[in-house]
């Protein structure tokens, strides 16, 4: 991995990243300097952020069409994961009673979130257990041009990593700390274009989002 070297601008979430990439890449790769500057904190997209997922939801028990339903069994396997084509009751929509006598962990996975809820089969009686419903804000990763936009609920966790490629290869990565909102706003070098990538640790899940510029 090549070496960076920080330069702060401003004491708090600005500055810029200077990375020379590994000059074997071609005759655009070499000694080439990519920069990167952490804008800082949206309050505005943050703001949206938390009132659209604010808003109040349906209980656990209803599902949307287009969400993405996952069943673990105790041992941590999947034996389901699919996509719901249906709005509906999820119990009415999914026959679990089919399932041998056991508990089982579903998992809706929404726009901003994803709900999980543990259930209980015995005897073909299917019972949801209520108290542990718990829910996992998902970060939104959104580039605009230059602009990589990246935001998350901390109600669930307070931290998330984050790690930028740039063809393959990592350019950046910083651990943010936070209470309700967890966000940053990079802008990169438009004159480097290319493949990039940004993954996203948080919850012990990892998210990534593939652009270009």
């Amino acid at each position: 991995m090549p070496k960076s070297l920080f330069s702060t601008l401003h004491k708090q979430h600005t500055f810029v990243l200077l990375n020379q990439l590994n000059p074997k890449k071609g005759k655009k790769m070499k000694t080439l300097v990519k920069s990167i500057m952490i804008v800082g904190v949206m309050l505005g997209t943050s703001t949206s952020y938390a009132s659209e997922t604010a808003k109040d939801i349906p209980t656990f028990k209803f599902v949307n069409e287009g969400h993405n339903l996952s069943v673990t069994n105790a041992s941590g396997e999947v034996i389901f994961s699919g996509r719901i084509k249906h709005s509906g009751n999820l119990v009415r929509l999914f026959d679990f009673s089919q399932l041998k006598n056991g508990i089982y962990t579903v998992e809706i996975s929404k726009d901003f979130e994803i709900e999980v809820v543990d259930l209980e089969v015995e005897n073909k009686e299917v019972k949801i257990l209520a108290d542990t419903q718990n829910k996992i804000y998902k970060p939104v990763i959104r580039p605009e041009d230059e602009l990589l936009i990246i935001s998350k609920i901390g109600l669930d966790n307070n931290e998330m990593k984050v790690e930028l490629y740039f063809e393959d290869e990592l350019i950046h990565t910083e651990k943010i700390e936070g209470k309700d909102i967890l966000n940053r706003v990079y802008k990169l070098d438009k004159t480097v274009t290319g493949e990039y990538t940004a993954v996203i640790k948080s919850n012990g899940r990892v998210y990534t989002k593939n652009f270009r510029i």
